[in-house]
C-alpha cells in the first residue's frame, strides 16, 4: 500500500461472551482484491470515491452513500474505479444476524447488491464509526442486529415477522433492571432474551425500544453517566469514574457525558469543585 492507502480492522463482540464481529475501515487508490469469498454477509457503505466490484458475472459500481451487500460464498473482487480511489466501511455478519426479525429458515437474498437507502446507510456508517473507536459489547449487540434486520427487511427477499411483542412493557422493565444491577459487566441481550422466554434478541430489542424510546445500550450509557456524575461530584477523577460505572475508558465516558449533559466530565468536575470553593 502507498502512504494514502489503509485497511484498519477492529474486532467487536456481540455481548461480553458473544461471538466476534469484524469491522473494516479502508481506503484504496490502487489496490485490487484478488478473487475471494466470505462465509459471512459483507455489508459495506462507500464513504468516498468510486469502487468497481466483479460480482455474479458482471461489474457493479458503488459511490458515496451506497450500501453494498455481498452474500456468503459469492466470489468477488474490488478495486478503485476512478483515479482518486475510494474509501469504505464494512462489517462481516453471520447470516443469523440478518434473520432475527424475519421468518425463520429463510436466508435473505439480495437481488441487487448495491442499494440506495440514505437513512440506513447513515445509520450503518455511524454505528461502524462508533464501534470501531470503542467496540463496546452491549452497544454492538444493541445496534448492529437491529440495523441488519432492517437491511434484510427492506431490501431482501426475506419476509418480516410480526412485530407485536406481548408484555413488551414488562420485558423492557425487566431488561432495564438487569442492566442497572450490573453496570460494569451487563449480561448479553441474547442471554436476557432466553431468560425472558423470547425466541430472539430482536424481540427484546423491539420491546425495549417501543417501551423506553431508545435501545438498551443507550439507556445503560445514560444510567452510567448519571452514576459517574455523582462520583465526579464526590471528587473522583474522570478516569476513575469511568472504570467504576462500566465505561471502557475515559474517552468512552467523555463521549456519552457530552451527549447527555453537554460538557466533558473534566469540565463538569471542575465546575462543581469551583462552585464549592
Amino acid at each position: 500500500m502507498n502512504g494514502r492507502e489503509k485497511a484498519l480492522w477492529t474486532r467487536a463482540r456481540l455481548g461480553h461472551d458473544g461471538p466476534p464481529l469484524d469491522l473494516l475501515t479502508a481506503r484504496f487508490d490502487r489496490h485490487v482484491y484478488a478473487p475471494h469469498a466470505h462465509d459471512e454477509f459483507t455489508v459495506g457503505v462507500t464513504v468516498g470515491g468510486l469502487e468497481v466490484i466483479a460480482y455474479r458475472g458482471g461489474r457493479i459500481h458503488s459511490g458515496p452513500g451506497s450500501i453494498v451487500v455481498l452474500e456468503p460464498g459469492e466470489t468477488h473482487t474490488g478495486g478503485p474505479a476512478a483515479p482518486e480511489g475510494y474509501s469504505y466501511r464494512a462489517l462481516y455478519a453471520t447470516p443469523a444476524l440478518l434473520t432475527e426479525g424475519t421468518l425463520s429458515g429463510i436466508l435473505p437474498h439480495f437481488r441487487d447488491p448495491v442499494l440506495n437507502d440514505p437513512e440506513l446507510a447513515t445509520a450503518l456508517r455511524r454505528a461502524h464509526a462508533d464501534l470501531s473507536t470503542c467496540p463496546d459489547p452491549l452497544e454492538t449487540e444493541s445496534r448492529l442486529p437491529w440495523l441488519l434486520t432492517a437491511l434484510a427487511r427492506r431490501h431482501s427477499t426475506a419476509r418480516a415477522t410480526d412485530d407485536t411483542i406481548p408484555g413488551a412493557k414488562d420485558i423492557a422493565h425487566a431488561v432495564r433492571d438487569r442492566l442497572a444491577d450490573d453496570v460494569t459487566s451487563p449480561p448479553s441481550l441474547s442471554a436476557l432474551a432466553a431468560d425472558l422466554g423470547l425466541s430472539s434478541r430482536y424481540q427484546l430489542l423491539r420491546a425495549f425500544r417501543t417501551t423506553m424510546g431508545l435501545p438498551p445500550y443507550a439507556w445503560l450509557a445514560q444510567h452510567r453517566v448519571h452514576r459517574a456524575r455523582a462520583l465526579l461530584e464526590g471528587g473522583l477523577r474522570p478516569a476513575e469514574a469511568a472504570t467504576l460505572v462500566g465505561f471502557a475508558d475515559q474517552a468512552h465516558l467523555t463521549r456519552w457525558f457530552r451527549r447527555v449533559l453537554g460538557v466533558t466530565p473534566a469540565a463538569y468536575r471542575n465546575s462543581v469543585q469551583d462552585s464549592r470553593g
